[in-house]
């Protein structure tokens, strides 16, 4: 009766830990865009704030490099040193500089602190992933993958409450605390049962890509998943990225004669009350309807919505904010499916490089585009025009789930 007792609690330990190490991920992702007019324009001197906006692009676009860089690398070494320790070194890490950055006294300083800072959350974002996918087994795996999904929301969710009790900016930053408290708890707290794995994945259906080839990474045996996994995380990456980035200034656009800050707020609390909503929904709904039905739904329900809100809404209504939060809903089911889907492609021993380089590679598009976000709203005649442009990759995303999933089995759910 000991065995499975003391097997539950480290299954206990190893969810809470990634979950807090993630939710606290999101927080420093999000906490400079809440300061950034505050901080830059402390950093600034005389003529220089005049440059207050492309250096605020310059410092969000860099931390999405590191997310990127940090994504992969970590991923990696989760296949060389281990699960345990790459998720608590890149813990560390990101909650090290998340502190740093609260003494720069450059916005060169500051930029610098938010690669690193985004090289550590890039590699939670993978390792805590990788844990959880391998800790649990069966249908269990995607319930507790769809509840990790939403830490990150939640994160974003207490940036903003940080920024609301924390007025300044370098004091905000001292949340990087709490992150590296978590690292430390997990040296005690995460028992593996041996230095690679999670869990007895090896035995586990689920884990339908397991091979003894040895082929590294970009394999044959591995490249053709690699590549179908990248289009398809890359795809809802890179729409969910255009809605929400955009989303507040498209609002306003609708406005004529209010200043829009209650809608854009009503409208952001529904973005992330609608995405919470399906990442905690997103695990029995996979059990349900399986991975890829699932996935095909959400890229198919996004873009639909992404045309009425974008190309038909020419006037604020409750309509509006009703369509916001069913989008927002898919988001966050979409979100938790991937999470499922993404590492169950690859042999064991490179599941963690492989699902870091699925999850992380659409970044460099992504930030690419940070870099000329303003020419590129006013090149495609507004942000309704812009969001949309963008959501034609949500039709990518189907077609590659539709075309993959045909020819791999793994796509669909074994059952328990």
């Amino acid at each position: 009766m000991g065995e499975p007792s003391k097997d539950k609690t480290r299954l206990v330990f190893i969810f809470i830990c990634c979950f807090f190490s993630s939710l606290f991920g999101g927080t420093v992702s999000t906490l400079m865009s809440v300061y950034l007019p505050v901080a830059v324009r402390e950093l600034l001197t005389g003529g220089q704030s005049a440059g207050l906006d492309n250096i605020g692009a310059y410092i969000s676009s860099v931390f999405i490099y590191g997310w990127m860089a940090g994504g992969i690398v970590w991923g990696v070494l989760g296949d060389r040193i281990g699960r345990k320790r790459s998720f608590i070194y890149s813990t560390l890490f990101y909650g090290v500089f998340t502190m740093v950055t609260g003494f720069a006294n450059s916005w060169v300083g500051v930029m610098i602190c938010r690669f690193l800072t985004g090289f550590g959350v890039g590699g939670v974002l993978v390792t805590t992933t990788i844990l959880v996918s391998e800790a649990f087994r069966d249908r269990r795996r995607a319930v507790m993958l769809g509840i990790l999904s939403i830490s990150v929301p939640l994160g974003i969710f207490s940036a903003g409450m940080i920024n609301y009790f924390i007025a300044s900016w370098r004091y905000g930053f001292s949340v990087g605390i709490l992150p590296v408290l978590v690292a430390l708890f997990s040296f005690r707290l995460i028992r593996l049962p041996d230095p690679l794995s999670a869990g007895p994945a090896g035995n586990d259906p689920l884990t339908t890509n397991l091979d003894s080839s040895g082929q590294g990474l970009f394999g044959s045996s591995i490249r053709k998943n690699l590549v179908a996994g990248s289009v398809i995380f890359g795809s809802a990456l890179i729409g969910l990225w255009a809605t929400f980035s955009w989303l507040p200034s498209w609002i306003q656009g609708l406005l004529v004669h209010s200043d829009g800050q209650k809608e854009r707020g009503l409208a952001m609390m529904l973005m992330g009350g609608g995405g919470l909503l399906g990442g905690f929904a997103s695990g029995w709904i996979v059990n349900g309807f399986g991975i890829r039905r699932t996935m095909i739904t959400c890229f198919a329900a996004c873009f639909v919505l992404s045309f009425t809100l974008f190309r038909l809404t020419t006037v604020l209504s409750y309509s509006v904010y009703g369509q916001i939060a069913v989008l927002a809903f898919f988001f966050g089911v979409s979100q938790g499916a991937l999470s499922v889907f993404i590492p169950q492609l690859f042999p064991q021993r490179v599941s963690a490089s492989a699902t870091g380089f699925c999850f992380n590679i659409g970044r460099l598009f992504t930030a690419t585009i940070v870099f000329f976000i303003g020419s590129l709203v006013d090149l495609l005649g507004g942000y309704g025009h812009a969001v949309f442009t963008f959501s034609f990759v949500f039709l990518i995303g189907l077609v590659a789930t539709w075309q993959f999933g045909r020819e791999n089995y793994s796509i669909t759910p074994q059952k328990a």
